[in-house]
């Protein structure tokens, strides 16, 4: 009988030990970062801003392009498909090019600092370029 009665705390016991941890950020001052793991992950979050500033123009861009085919003679169609198949041809350049550059410390720990960075650089780089042509398409 007592078998049966302590079944469930001990049930209990295990998932509470199993149970996931909350994921916390690291306080990192990127200002300051000298070890290489904080240098990697100030480079991820200089990505990660890159990319939300990117999203952002991109969906701009979109909106242009498809102001421009709604307003175009059906021969002139095509601006917002054409950014698309250009958006999906640049990512996955900026994905190899930046796999490539890493190379000059594959296998070692900056390798994953020297791809983000390189993507970080190469997003802002192509964020200019949707800002540039959202310009042309709204003359």
């Amino acid at each position: 009988m007592l078998k049966y009665l302590m079944m469930p705390l001990l049930c209990g016991c295990v998932l509470l030990q199993d149970a996931p941890v909350d994921a916390q950020e690291p306080k990192v001052d990127c200002k300051k970062a000298e070890a290489q793991m904080e240098l990697t992950y100030c480079a991820e979050q200089d990505l990660n801003a890159a990319d939300k500033l990117l999203n952002v123009q991109y969906q701009a861009t979109r909106k242009a392009t498809k102001k421009r085919d709604a307003d175009a003679e059906a021969d002139q169609k095509g601006a917002n498909d054409a950014l698309v198949k250009a958006q999906r041809a640049w990512v996955a350049y900026r994905d190899a090019q930046c796999t490539s550059y890493g190379y000059q410390a594959h296998g070692g720990s900056m390798e994953p600092m020297l791809i983000y960075s390189c993507q970080a650089d190469l997003t802002r780089k192509r964020t200019a370029e949707l800002k540039e042509l959202t310009g042309f398409m709204a003359n």
